[in-house]
């Protein structure tokens, strides 16, 4: 009997490659785009940036200047001296009469400068204008905010200086009005009342007028 011919062996079949596993990519770190969030930032950054520019060239503006005023008089420390506020009366001519009694239910919060009416009434400070007015026992008065956020009272006048207005910019020596008696001076020889309110109420400027005085004496060196 004759043998069947011997069969060949099929071939394995290729190994395959296996599929690529998880951990494979486990340490990869997936990137994040941060464009949008530099995008923002760089056009907040501008923006605040032109802000700020504007704000500064408007600050620096003439239209400005009473606020810039204001903010650095507010800044600076109350004068140690003050300027005469009557032009031609030296301070050694005035009278100390701050406290003195006034009537029975007030005292004299200031001094009183003698002059011939019509003698220029001057700032006695760098300062704003705060009111230029006509009332109550000042008569017609000026008020100035001055170094230290003081109150310069200027009262009795007999006219103010022509075009003078709230919210002027003033100097020392800058005109105000002229010496009178309006108000309840009225009968009395004419004079500046002059006086200066700080935080705590009145104080005695003569002794400031008098240091201003001595300043002004000394030799330029």
């Amino acid at each position: 009997m004759a043998m069947p011919p011997a069969q060949t062996p099929a071939p394995p079949p290729p190994a395959s490659t296996p599929p690529p596993t998880s951990t494979e990519h486990a340490d990869t770190p997936r990137r994040r785009d941060y464009t949008p969030q530099v995008r923002s930032l760089v056009r907040t950054a501008l923006f605040f940036g032109l802000l700020a520019a504007a704000a500064h060239w408007a600050w620096h503006q003439p239209f400005m200047a009473q606020p810039r005023a204001m903010y650095e008089l507010a800044r600076l420390p109350a004068p140690a001296t003050l300027a005469m506020p009557v032009e031609g009366v030296a301070a050694r001519e005035v009278a100390d009469t701050y406290g003195a009694p006034r009537g029975s239910d007030r005292r004299h919060e200031g001094v009183d400068i003698f002059a011939a009416r019509g003698t220029p009434v001057v700032s006695a400070t760098r300062g704003v204008v705060t009111s230029v007015r006509e009332s109550g026992l000042g008569g017609r008065q000026v008020w100035v905010l001055g170094p230290g956020r003081q109150r310069h009272y200027y009262a009795h006048l007999d006219d103010w200086a022509e075009g003078l207005a709230s919210g002027d910019l003033v100097w020392p020596g800058d005109m105000l009005g002229t010496v009178g008696n309006t108000g309840n001076a009225r009968g009395t020889p004419p004079h500046l009342h002059y006086g200066v309110y700080a935080d705590g109420g009145a104080y005695d400027p003569l002794p400031l007028l008098r240091a201003g005085a001595r300043e002004a004496a000394e030799p330029t060196r």
